[in-house]
């Protein structure tokens, strides 16, 4: 009975067995929609939707540029900018300390990364807009790049692409947060006398003033799949006017069959949709 008592493994560099553990841990997630338990690997390869029911599970602004630019790769433009605190607004904790915080677990300076790369051969302007920062709200740093970025396109002629993931205006700035709404829709208004293609693309959540404004003012609005698009929330307009809202509302398949959207689009196939989109355009 050596074998059941000896304390020593039998490989040398081996551990003990009180050192033994499997470690599964980030190795699989389940599907918010479906709840079917899928392997983290499988899932980053099919662009982060679920193999058995294709929910889209949100991403981050720079996954995004990654997958929309030719091999990952584009220049970005006003890095650097950063809010100041101009109400010197306080809730649950000082707006100079959230943004501080949000910096550090985002490692961005705001909401919007703004870069321009090639799609499929092709210059094109995106800004991509991080739900992670203050809830992708638009505050006067968000405003301003996405306002610069519409410059350079009418400057230089390239097309533009929205990607939206946002609960609209950031109440932390109050009526500056407001004005950008208008200085960017504005802005599209020169953009759309060049005349050069402006896409928006409406991902998992787009709600609020960012709804409201630019996100529907593109030559072409889509959206992914089962994405939550609207002003108020569901509940909010349930509790307004008292009735039990349809099935789906807000989704972006009822937004579609209700002509908000011009395309639902899946995410493995929005590179190739963009393309022919700018052919179509721009020839």
């Amino acid at each position: 009975m050596a074998w059941f008592t000896r304390q020593k493994p039998s490989v040398e560099g081996a551990p003990s067995d009180g050192e033994k553990s499997v470690r599964t841990e980030g190795l699989w997630q389940k599907c918010e929609a479906c709840q079917q338990i899928i392997w983290r690997k499988a899932l980053e390869e099919n662009f982060e939707v679920c193999p058995k029911c294709e929910h889209h599970f949100r991403i981050d602004a720079a996954t995004r540029l990654q997958l929309l630019f030719d091999d990952g790769n584009y220049e970005e433009f006003d890095r650097t900018l950063t809010s100041n605190d101009p109400l010197n607004f306080v809730d649950s904790k000082r707006y100079g300390d959230r943004l501080a915080a949000m910096r550090a677990a985002t490692g961005l300076q705001d909401a919007v990364i703004s870069a321009i790369g090639n799609l499929n051969g092709r210059r094109v302007h995106i800004c991509a807009i991080e739900l992670k920062f203050i809830g992708g709200s638009m505050g006067a740093v968000a405003g301003e790049k996405i306002t610069r970025a519409i410059e350079r396109c009418v400057a230089e002629k390239i097309p533009l692409v929205i990607v939206s993931s946002s609960g609209g205006a950031r109440m932390q700035e109050g009526a500056i947060s407001l004005m950008q709404l208008a200085k960017i829709s504005a802005a599209l208004t020169k953009l759309d006398e060049v005349p050069v293609p402006y896409i928006s693309i409406m991902t998992d959540p787009t709600t609020g003033g960012v709804t409201a404004s630019f996100a529907m003012l593109g030559d072409l609005n889509l959206a992914e799949p089962g994405a939550l698009i609207g002003f108020a929330g569901p509940r909010v307009i349930e509790q307004t006017i008292r009735q039990k809202l349809p099935e789906g509302f807000q989704k972006s398949e009822f937004l579609l069959e209700h002509g908000f959207l011009d395309a639902v689009v899946k995410r493995a196939e929005l590179k190739s949709f963009l393309d022919r989109a700018f052919q179509f355009f721009i020839g």
